[in-house]
């Protein structure tokens, strides 16, 4: 992993009056939209490595014990080389604030100097560095509409096999991808974009949790890895995204939460997301927290099986 220069951060908002299929504000280089989240104060949270910035909800502290559930890796992972908070660069969205806690499931202290990866597509379904891969490498689809879907997607995906199945990068964008250290509290905070989605698979953020290594000027080394999770977002957030731009112009099939075959249903342990965001218009920004319980003497890669689907899962979704 190589150290990255932060990008500098700043506020940037864009009010509009339509609800439906409006431009989301760009945020990009660092900037955020912020109104209806806290005014000021969220915004101070975003721009600075205060340790109350990653506080998660009081309600995580009943499952400190579990241990958060284990996914497998997906094929689009690529070994940082992004050290930084704010991995948006030139994306446009719906702005993130994901505010993690790693602690140890066992103890329940916070585990500092930990080595955290996010990963995610844009909003249209895009990963960086598998831009020929397109949407996820599925299919379209009508974009979700007020109702969640009853019926499971049908057909095959076509992208990437479900499982490990990593695959090299095709190109050199980096977006939406970064690497950050823990503090002494356990809390690491990013600032990206809602993500979108493609066929196969609900909404979700990949995280990887690196522990035992070394800070240097050339970024992390060594350790291992004692965590490869996904975190996930409610179907209401979800539809909330879906009826504005660019999201709306995202056709591609998708899978709901109850659908997915990576997530297990089981609430915060599974990886789901505490969002806060204003319901009368997301596109003001999006608060998610999480504490994520991992055993540091493990190590937990993702290239393993695949977990089981749950009963209610599709199985069509596969696991990048």
């Amino acid at each position: 992993m190589t150290a990255n220069q932060q990008p500098q951060e700043s506020q940037d908002a864009q009010e509009t009056s339509e609800l439906t299929r409006r431009k989301v504000v760009v945020v990009g280089a660092g900037a955020l939209a912020v109104a209806g989240l806290g005014g000021t104060a969220f915004a101070a949270n975003a721009a600075t490595e205060d340790s109350r910035s990653a506080q998660p909800a009081r309600g995580d502290a009943e499952v400190c014990y579990r241990l958060t559930s284990e996914t497998v890796e997906g094929p689009y992972y690529i070994d940082a080389d992004k050290i930084r908070r704010d991995v948006t660069e030139d994306r446009e969205g719906i702005p993130l604030l994901l505010a993690l806690k790693v602690i140890d499931s066992d103890t329940c202290k916070p585990i500092r100097n930990a080595a955290v990866d996010i990963w995610h597509c844009d909003a249209a379904g895009v990963y960086s560095g598998y831009e020929d891969q397109g949407n996820g490498g599925g299919g379209g689809g009508p974009a979700p509409t007020g109702e969640p879907p009853t019926d499971a997607p049908t057909g095959a995906p076509t992208g990437a096999p479900p499982g490990g199945g990593h695959q090299e990068p095709t190109d050199d964008s980096r977006y939406l991808r970064g690497t950050w250290r823990t503090d002494r509290h356990g809390q690491v905070t990013f600032r990206t974009v809602f993500p979108g989605w493609y066929r196969g698979r609900c909404v979700h953020i990949h995280v990887k949790v690196h522990v035992d290594g070394e800070w240097t000027d050339a970024g992390y080394e060594g350790g291992h890895t004692c965590h490869t999770g996904q975190f996930f977002f409610d179907e209401e957030s979800v539809l909330a995204s879906a009826v504005v731009e660019p999201y709306a112009s995202n056709t591609a099939e998708r899978t709901t939460l109850t659908e997915d075959t990576i997530y297990d249903q089981s609430g915060t342990q599974g990886g789901l997301l505490r969002l806060r965001y204003d319901k009368r218009d997301i596109t003001k920004g999006v608060h998610g927290s999480i504490t994520v319980g991992v055993d540091p003497e493990a190590t937990e890669d993702g290239q393993g099986a695949p977990p089981q689907p749950s009963a209610s899962a599709s199985p069509s979704a596969s696991a990048s």
